[in-house]
C-alpha cells in the first residue's frame, strides 16, 4: 500500500451534518418525543518513558444517540455508523425499546428552544495539532530531563469534539470543543516528582516550566527523611487541594441530600467551610474547560454553590429541580475556589513547621456521612523548618475530611490550576491547613 492509496479519516462532523441527520430522526419519528444526541471525537496520544517516545496514537470515535418516548415510557439507542440508513434504524431500535418499557416516574420530556452562551469552546492551534505537534512537547520535556542527567515519562494528548443535542421540542444545540494535556513525571533515584496542565490550546501548556518544577521537585526529594504520623500544620499545592475538593464536589447533589444520605444534609445555607471559601462555576474562564450545554441542552451558566462559606446550592437535575421549584442547576464543571494574592512562596515563607504536600493520590471515601477520605502523598512532599523547604519527606497516608480540613484554613495563594481524574480542570489555590492528620507513614 502507498501512502496516497491510505483513505483519510472523515471529517469531524460539522453543525449542517449534525442538523440534517437530527431533523432525518425527529421528521420520522412515532414518538411524543424525541432526542437525539451526538459526540463526534478525533483524539491524539503522544507517551514518553525511559527519556524516549515510546507510543503515538490517534483515534477517531463517535456516536449518534436516539431518546423516544411514548409518554412516559422511553428507550435509548446509539449508534457509530453517521449514515442515513444507519440513524433510522437507531431511531428503529429506540421506538421499540420504548415501546416495550415500563413507565419512569421521573421522566420529563426534552425542554425547548434554549439561549446558550458563547463559550470559549474551541482553539484552531488544538483542532489542527497532530503527532508531529505532540511529539514535538514530549521531546521538550525529554531533552530537559535528561540534561539533568534524570529520567522521566509522561503524556501529551490532544481531542477535538463535536457535540450536539436536538429535540422534536424545538431544541438544537451544537458546539466544538478542543483539549490539549500534559503530564510528566521525573524520576532521581527512588525520588520522583511531578507536574501537569491543561488548556483548551496546545498554546498555553507550558511545558519548559511544568518539566522544570517535576526537576526541581525530584532533587528536593531525593534522601527523603521519616516523620512520624500525626497531626500537622499542612501546606497543600493546588493539586492536593483538588483532590479534596472534587470529593466534595461530588456530593452536591440534591438527590442524596433530599434521601438524606449526602454529608450536606440540613446544611443547605449554612457555613460548612471557612468563610474566605467561594466556590463558584464559571464556564466563561478562559483557563477553564467547560461544556456550553449538558446532554438533555440545558445551558451551562454561572452559579454559586459556597458563598463566604455558606451552601447555597446543589446539583438539581430536571426531576429534583421540579420538585423543588427551582430552575435546574446541571452542572460544575468549571470550579473556581475563591483565594487570595499571595504565592505558594509567600505561605511557605510564613510557616514555622510544616509539611508540603505535592499531590494526593488513590483518594477513597471512608465515611460518606462526614465525607472522611484517605488517600496517599505522592509526587513530592517535604519537610518546612522557619520558613523553608529543608528536606524531602516519605509519603504519608492520610484519612480526613476536606469538611474537616477547610475549616482548618489559615493562609491560602491566588487560584492556579489543577487537574484531576475526577472533575477535570479546576482553579483552586494552595492552602495551609492546621491539624491536618497523617494516620501512617509509607515505605517511600
Amino acid at each position: 500500500m502507498t501512502a496516497g492509496s491510505i483513505t483519510p479519516w472523515p471529517a469531524m462532523t460539522s453543525q449542517e451534518e449534525f442538523r440534517f441527520l437530527s431533523d432525518l430522526v425527529l421528521t420520522h419519528s412515532s414518538g411524543d418525543h424525541t432526542l437525539v444526541g451526538l459526540h463526534d471525537q478525533r483524539t491524539g496520544t503522544t507517551r514518553f518513558a525511559n527519556n524516549q517516545v515510546v507510543q503515538n496514537v490517534d483515534a477517531r470515535r463517535g456516536v449518534f444517540t436516539v431518546t423516544v418516548a411514548f409518554g412516559a415510557r422511553h428507550g435509548t439507542a446509539s449508534t457509530t455508523d453517521f449514515t442515513a440508513g444507519a440513524v433510522q434504524e437507531t431511531l428503529t431500535r429506540a421506538e421499540q425499546i420504548a415501546r416495550l418499557s415500563p413507565d419512569d416516574a421521573e421522566y420529563l420530556p426534552p425542554v425547548g428552544p434554549q439561549w446558550f452562551p458563547a463559550l470559549p469552546s474551541s482553539r484552531p492551534d488544538t483542532a489542527a495539532a497532530g503527532p508531529a505537534r505532540r511529539v514535538a512537547l514530549a521531546r521538550t520535556a525529554v531533552e530537559a530531563v535528561a540534561a539533568e542527567e534524570l529520567l522521566c515519562a509522561g503524556i501529551v494528548t490532544s481531542g477535538v469534539h463535536a457535540v450536539g443535542v436536538a429535540a422534536n421540542s424545538g431544541l438544537f444545540a451544537f458546539e466544538e470543543r478542543t483539549d490539549a494535556r500534559f503530564s510528566v513525571t521525573v524520576q532521581a533515584g527512588d525520588a520522583t516528582g511531578w507536574a501537569s496542565a491543561a488548556h483548551r490550546s496546545f498554546d498555553h501548556l507550558q511545558v519548559p516550566e511544568r518539566t522544570q518544577i517535576a526537576i526541581d521537585k525530584a532533587r528536593q526529594s531525593v534522601n527523603p527523611r521519616e516523620a512520624p504520623a500525626g497531626r500537622y500544620t499542612v501546606i497543600l499545592e493546588p493539586s492536593a487541594v483538588a483532590g479534596l475538593l472534587s470529593s466534595l464536589i461530588w456530593k452536591l447533589d440534591a438527590k442524596s441530600y433530599d434521601k438524606g444520605t449526602s454529608p450536606f444534609a440540613g446544611k443547605l445555607g449554612s457555613r460548612i467551610v471557612d468563610p474566605r471559601l467561594t466556590l463558584r462555576n464559571c464556564p466563561d474562564h478562559l483557563d477553564l474547560l467547560a461544556a456550553g450545554f449538558t446532554s438533555e441542552g440545558l445551558p451551562n451558566g454561572d452559579s454559586v454553590w459556597i458563598d463566604a462559606g455558606v451552601l447555597t446550592n446543589l446539583l438539581h437535575d430536571r426531576f429534583t429541580a421540579k420538585a423543588h421549584g427551582l430552575a435546574a442547576i446541571p452542572t460544575l464543571d468549571a470550579p473556581l475556589l475563591s483565594g487570595d494574592e499571595s504565592s505558594t512562596e509567600d505561605v511557605i515563607a510564613g510557616t514555622a513547621r510544616g509539611i508540603l504536600v505535592t499531590n494526593f493520590w488513590y483518594l477513597r471515601v471512608v465515611n460518606p456521612m462526614d465525607l472522611t477520605l484517605t488517600g496517599m502523598t505522592r509526587d513530592g512532599t517535604f519537610l518546612i523548618e522557619d520558613g523553608r523547604i529543608v528536606s524531602g519527606l516519605r509519603h504519608f497516608r492520610f484519612h480526613e475530611s476536606p469538611l474537616r480540613a477547610f475549616n482548618q484554613l489559615e493562609a491560602f495563594t491566588a487560584p492556579a490550576e489543577a487537574i484531576t481524574a475526577e472533575t477535570g480542570k479546576l482553579l483552586v489555590p494552595a492552602m495551609r491547613i492546621n491539624d491536618f492528620n497523617f494516620s501512617s507513614v509509607t515505605k517511600f
